[in-house]
This record gives C-alpha cells, sequence and structure tokens, in this order.
C-alpha cells in the first residue's frame, strides 16, 4: 500500500509538472518593422523585398569571362582564414545550441563506491563482518530533471538556435566578403598591367621623339632645349613605368593573403584588364535580389536570440521545479549485493524560489531588454546601409558609363591632336615643347579612361556584394 500511495504521489508531482509545461514567459518574437523604399531611386525596375539569405546564389564571378580570376576565387572557400574562422564560429554555436538543448531531458549518473567506517563500541555487529569495522557497497543511479515551467530552458534554446542561425549567416557574408575583395583585387592588378603597358609605350613613342630631336640638333633644325625636354619626357614615364611595378607588388601580396599563401611564394602573370563591365539587367530583375544579403540575415537572427533572452530573464522571478530520483544497491554484503532486500530508491521534487536578491533580476532584466532594443536598432541601420549600397554601386556605375563615352572621345581627340602636331614638327612646323605638351594630354587622357574602365568593374563587383551575391539565382 506504501509503495503504491509514493508512486501516485509521484506521478501527480509529474503531471502538474506537464500542466505547467506549456508556460513561457517573455514576448513571442515578431519581426520589427523597417521603412524601406518601394524601389531603387537609380533604377525603378529593382524592387526590394525581406531577408533571404538562404537563396541559392550562382558563380557570379565567372560572368566576368576571366578564367584566372575563377580560378582564384575558387580557392579562396577553401584557405582562406578568415572563412575558416566564420565557419570554425559556426560549428562552436551549434554546440552551445546543443548543451542549451540538452537541458530538456534528465541527467542521470551512476557511481560505484565502497566506505569504511569504524562503529561505536555500542553498535552491533554486522552479520559477516566483525565488530571492529564496518564495510559499506553502493551501487546508485541517480537522475536529476529541471521541470521547464516558465520556459527558461526553451527560450535559451531558442536564442542558442537563432544565434546559430546568425553565424550561419556571417559566414555566408565572410565568404562573399573575400571573393569581392579578391575579385576587387584582382581587377586592381589588372588595370595596374594595363597601366604598365601604356607607359610602356609611351616610353617607346617618347625614346622614337627623343631619337628623332637628337638627329634634327645634329642637323641644326633644333635647339638644345628639345633635346632637354625630350629627355625630361621620357625619363618621367620611365619612373612611373617602375613606380606601377610597387603597387602592383603589394596588390599581388595582398590576394595571396586572401587565398590563404604565403605571399614570397605567390605570383601573378601579366595580363590585360577586361573590356568592359559585364552589363546590369535593367529590367525583369528578381524581386528579392536584397532578400540574399546575408549580413541583413544575420542582423535579424540576432534580434531573435535577444529577444529570447528577455525571456530567459523573466523566468528568474518565478520559481524552478526539479525532480529527483535515486535507484540502487546497498549493502554490507557483497554476496547479497543484488538481490531484492539490499535496493533503496528516494523521489522528491523541489522548489526553489529567490526571494530577495537587491534587485539583481529587474536589472538583469532590463539588460536582456536594452540589448533587444540595440539589436533593432543594428538590424535597421544595416537594412538602411543595404539599400545605400545598392544606391550608391547603381549610380556609380550609371554615371561611370556616362563619363567613359567622354572620356573615349576625349582620348580620340588628344590622339588625333598628337598626330597632327608630330607632323607639324616633322614639317619645320611646331617645335617640340607643343609634341611633349599633345603627348603627354593623349598619355593622361589614356590613364584616366582606363582608371575609369577599372572603377567601372570595381563598381560592378561591389554591386554584386550590395545585392547579396549577384543578380542570377543558381540553377
Amino acid at each position: 500500500m506504501k509503495r503504491k500511495t509514493t508512486a501516485f504521489t509521484a506521478a501527480m508531482l509529474l503531471a502538474g509538472c506537464i500542466v505547467l509545461y506549456g508556460c513561457a514567459v517573455g514576448p513571442d518574437y515578431k519581426r520589427p518593422d523597417v521603412e524601406t523604399p518601394s524601389s531603387f531611386k537609380e533604377s525603378a525596375d529593382w524592387q526590394p523585398a525581406r531577408p533571404r539569405d538562404a537563396a541559392p546564389r550562382g558563380d557570379w564571378w565567372t560572368m566576368y569571362g576571366d578564367a584566372r580570376l575563377n580560378e582564384l576565387v575558387a580557392k579562396v572557400d577553401v584557405s582562406n582564414q578568415t572563412i575558416a574562422a566564420a565557419a570554425a564560429q559556426v560549428r562552436i554555436s551549434s554546440a552551445l545550441a546543443d548543451q542549451a538543448r540538452s537541458s530538456m531531458w534528465p541527467t542521470v549518473s551512476g557511481s560505484v563506491t565502497r566506505t569504511e567506517s569504524q562503529p561505536s563500541s555500542t553498535t552491533g555487529p554486522i552479520v559477516g563482518q566483525a565488530a571492529s569495522r564496518r564495510i559499506i557497497d553502493s551501487l546508485p543511479l541517480t537522475v536529476s530533471w529541471e521541470a521547464d515551467l516558465w520556459g527558461r530552458i526553451r527560450r535559451n534554446i531558442e536564442s542558442g538556435e537563432a544565434t546559430t542561425q546568425a553565424s550561419a549567416a556571417d559566414l555566408v557574408n565572410a565568404r562573399l566578403s573575400m571573393q569581392s575583395t579578391l575579385a576587387t583585387s584582382y581587377f586592381q592588378l589588372r588595370a595596374l598591367d594595363s597601366q604598365k603597358r601604356l607607359l610602356g609605350e609611351a616610353v617607346a613613342a617618347y625614346q622614337k621623339n627623343l631619337e628623332l630631336t637628337q638627329n634634327r640638333y645634329k642637323a641644326g633644325v633644333v635647339s638644345r632645349l628639345d633635346i632637354a625636354t625630350a629627355e625630361t619626357q621620357l625619363n618621367g614615364a620611365r619612373a612611373q613605368y617602375v613606380d606601377v611595378g610597387v603597387q602592383r607588388a603589394q596588390l599581388e601580396h595582398a590576394i595571396a593573403v586572401l587565398l590563404g599563401v604565403p605571399a614570397s611564394g605567390f605570383s601573378l602573370e601579366a595580363a590585360e584588364l577586361s573590356p568592359a563591365a559585364p552589363p546590369v539587367p535593367s529590367a525583369g530583375v528578381p524581386a528579392d535580389l536584397l532578400e540574399r544579403r546575408p549580413d541583413v540575415a544575420g542582423a535579424e537572427r540576432r534580434m531573435a536570440a535577444a529577444n529570447a533572452q528577455i525571456g530567459v530573464a523573466k523566468a528568474a522571478f518565478f520559481p524552478t521545479a526539479t525532480l529527483n530520483g535515486t535507484y540502487g544497491y546497498q549493502t554490507a554484503n557483497p554476496s547479497v549485493w543484488f538481490n531484492a532486500p539490499s535496493n533503496f530508491w528516494s523521489l522528491g521534487l523541489g522548489f526553489a524560489l529567490t526571494l530577495f536578491d537587491a534587485g539583481r533580476r529587474s536589472a538583469v532584466s532590463d539588460q536582456a531588454i536594452a540589448q533587444y532594443e540595440q539589436t533593432v536598432a543594428q538590424y535597421r541601420g544595416t537594412v538602411l546601409q543595404a539599400f545605400a549600397d545598392v544606391e550608391d554601386n547603381l549610380a556609380a556605375l550609371r554615371i561611370l558609363e556616362q563619363e567613359a563615352a567622354i572620356q573615349a572621345e576625349t582620348v580620340r581627340a588628344a590622339q588625333q591632336t598628337y598626330d597632327i602636331t608630330l607632323n607639324q614638327y616633322k614639317a619645320g612646323i611646331a617645335n617640340f615643347l607643343q609634341v611633349a605638351i599633345t603627348q603627354t594630354a593623349l598619355l593622361n587622357a589614356q590613364t584616366t579612361a582606363l582608371a575609369i574602365q577599372a572603377r567601372r568593374v570595381g563598381a560592378s563587383v561591389l554591386l554584386v556584394k550590395a545585392l547579396g551575391g549577384g543578380w542570377e539565382e543558381k540553377k
């Protein structure tokens, strides 16, 4: 009868915990509103939407048609240390979430102990042992379980899962950032290669003009001043040609770091910058491009994690319920260790409530609320910055396209002016200073055109990053 009463009491205690188990204090998460425009100012065909960073991304770098770039980007995901650190953080967050999840289940522990003691002289003898000592062997199995009456554990799990998702978004963001940084550095290096070619052609042209001037000087047609001017122009171009090598070497070393290899063992052969940036579609663009911004997704998930921590803080104001049970064998005679008379058990349910803590729980709750409000502000700021990034690079591409067309005309006019002036110099109509001026203007116009071309390609890479990985879904 006693065993039935005990079992009934335990069942009632457990049933009471289950009834209360559905409670979860604290606010349920709801994504806060954020002001977004109905379309991009720089391109009305592009429509914004909510973050959806899990959307598949194509290999956006292949649209530049550069096999060497494709090869380098493929290595970034394998050996870049920033990406490796972000991947490790995902595993850390996942492990912490698993730890929080494990709190939902009972903790079971077991042990084997032997206790030897010297009884008092008034204690009667134990069967099978000498009266001078007492040895007790125990084999207990202990179970402890905290009933999640107020949702503290569930809120912790909710926070852990959201944090893991935020870390996963950070990994995607790190990968996209490293890929775009590599592409930008690569195109800057190719622009320097093209600039070096321009300077090399200029040096060759200046050398020919110097030889022409020297011959004309020997013939008594021009003065020594023309030779000095030609030499100054030639040596200045040579100095610029050498100086480009410094910037190129630094970019090559930066690319090596992105690839996770020593700079001393990495080199890139010279090649020209691609002719132009790939065209940005002006119509038919999917409405969910901005949804793939991983930094927006990470900020949103951090809001969810912070919101769950409010529930954890609120749960501290309510009592905790712990169910403890022990079952095992205990005997002073090993020969009857596992016999029924040697077993023992206990079952208990305890409630604990902090009665006074000088405002500590209130302060923790206020902290959790403030941290949530901080993540909301960070999320809204991230979304606003995301729209600004897209607008910036759409504007850059539009304006630079116009500038490139104007600069192409400038190069054509400068080339024509130089050709006319050189012919006049050969005919004795113009002096060499005029040739030098027009030739320098031509080189400056060509260099500016190349810089605009590099900026257009760079802006297209930044637009890819701003959109979270390009404007095409991976098939």
